[in-house]
Formats: structure tokens, C-alpha cells, sequence
């Protein structure tokens, strides 16, 4: 009994040149490893990726993908995320980064009231953007959701490549329940299609707040952004559109929108006074 008891702590403690074996064990690596690997992540970056001893199954993800925020109704959705504190913060955050603001807006051409709006309701400001490492938060969704799994086997990829490429440790890196991550909450194949280095420190950062503007209005303007179309009907519906890129409800573009049309309220009359 005592040499079983032995092997078992063993097996479960092996030693760094056992590691691409256990991973091999683990069948979430084994889903993603063919196609990771020809999209140019080395093996020994995988294997090391999947033996980490933080690796975790959070069974409150598939309760909270249960119960989307958006699902409420316009009343509820609305009361968190288009209010007074909000509005507030969001007019101090926009006067504080004026001048990064002003100066993408005059680069991509998109409205600095529904960029600041939406780093309002994604991480109210970067206040709120991490509950659990995106690591776990994909792995979990490959494991043990099934209506999600392929989905989250490609944005692990994703977010496995953008690692190894911007040398960041795969489980240093937090987001959302969903996998989303940094100040504007981009999926990992969004951050990797679309981030950009703005303040040209040669890397594109999801927590540097011009990094993260440029690249959600390098975004919005990738999913149809009207820059050079006139006012009108056809452009509220363009913008619409271009948010609704960015998160797939109407809630969530109706409490951005309202949002923005609060900031842009209140800060324009104190710019005028």
C-alpha cells in the first residue's frame, strides 16, 4: 500500500522533462496542438503552457454564459451601465486623456465620446477587466462546454500565439469570463487583428490607454465605421452596426450608445462654458 501511495505522488508530481507528457495527458492540449502548431507556436511553449500549475476549471463560467448581462431586459441592462457614477467618471476619465483622444480621432476618424463610452461600459474605465486568466477562462469552455468548445479552441490558439510572439506569459494575463482581456476587453483573435501600437513603444499593449484607443477605433472602423459618410440616418445605422461588431447584442450597442450620447451631453457644455 505504502509503494502505491508513492507512485501516486509521483504521478502527479513529475519533473520538468515529464512535462510533454503530461500534456499529452491533457485532452484540451491535445485538441488545439496540431493546429497551434502550424500557426507557429513551438511545441516546447505548448507543452509548458498546458503543465502549468495554475491550469483550472472554474465551474462558475458556464453559470455566468447561463446568465448573460445582455439578456436582461433594456430597464436592468440599462440601470448598470448608463448611469449618474458613470457618466461622471467617464466625463473625468475623457478629460484626463483629452489629448490621446483628440489625436486618434483626428488618426481614425471615430468619435472620442463612443471610444470613451466604450471603455466605460467594458471596464468602466479599466477599473473592472479581469475576474479569471484567459487561459482558464478558454480552457474551461474547451473542456467542459461543448456548444462552446469550438470557439474557444480557436481563440486559445489565438491567444497562445500572441504570447509566444509578445514574449507574455500565457497565465499572467486576466480578462473576463469569456475570454476577453485588456482595458477595451478584445477576444485574443480581435486583439491579434487589430491591436495597435499607438504610442510606438514597438509593442502593442491591451493596458496602455493609447494602445487600447487606437485599437478599438482601428476596430470599429474594420467592422464598418462610417468615417467619410454624411449625417443621417444611414450613418447611425453604420455605427450601430460597427458596435454590434464589438459585442453581438443590442442591449450592450443601445447602452453604449445612450452612454456616449450622455458624455458627449455634458462634457460639450462644459467645454463651451
Amino acid at each position: 500500500m505504502k509503494q502505491i501511495i508513492i507512485l501516486c505522488i509521483m504521478a502527479t508530481h513529475l519533473s520538468a522533462n515529464d512535462s510533454s507528457t503530461t500534456a499529452d495527458k491533457d485532452p484540451v492540449y491535445e485538441q488545439i496542438k496540431l493546429t497551434a502548431l502550424e500557426k507557429g507556436v513551438p511545441d516546447q511553449f505548448l507543452t509548458q503552457s498546458f503543465t502549468h500549475e495554475n491550469i483550472q476549471i472554474h465551474d462558475i463560467i458556464p453559470e455566468r454564459f447561463a446568465k448573460p448581462y445582455e439578456e436582461k431586459s433594456w430597464t436592468e441592462y440599462k440601470k448598470l451601465f448608463v448611469t449618474a457614477g458613470r457618466i461622471r467618471k467617464g466625463v473625468i476619465f475623457y478629460k484626463e486623456h483629452r489629448e490621446i483622444l483628440e489625436k486618434m480621432f483626428n488618426h481614425y476618424g471615430v468619435s472620442p465620446f463612443l471610444i470613451t463610452s466604450i471603455i466605460g461600459v467594458e471596464s468602466n474605465y479599466g477599473s473592472h477587466h479581469k475576474e479569471f486568466t484567459v487561459f482558464n477562462s478558454l480552457y474551461t469552455q474547451i473542456a467542459v462546454m461543448p456548444k462552446r468548445a469550438r470557439w474557444a479552441k480557436q481563440e486559445m490558439i489565438e491567444f497562445l500565439l500572441y504570447c509566444y510572439k509578445d514574449n507574455v506569459p500565457p497565465h499572467s494575463v486576466y480578462g473576463s469570463y469569456a475570454g476577453a482581456f485588456g482595458y477595451g476587453q478584445f477576444i485574443p483573435s480581435s486583439f491579434n487583428n487589430f491591436a495597435v501600437d499607438f504610442d510606438d513603444d514597438g509593442v502593442r499593449q491591451a493596458y496602455t490607454w493609447p494602445d487600447v484607443m487606437a485599437s478599438i477605433a482601428n476596430y470599429l472602423v474594420g467592422n464598418g465605421y462610417p468615417v467619410n459618410s454624411p449625417a443621417g440616418q444611414k450613418k447611425d445605422a453604420q455605427v450601430y452596426k460597427a458596435v454590434y461588431a464589438y459585442n453581438h447584442a443590442d442591449n450592450y450597442v443601445k447602452a453604449v450608445l445612450a452612454l456616449r450620447d450622455e458624455l458627449e451631453s455634458v462634457i460639450t457644455s462644459k467645454l463651451d462654458e
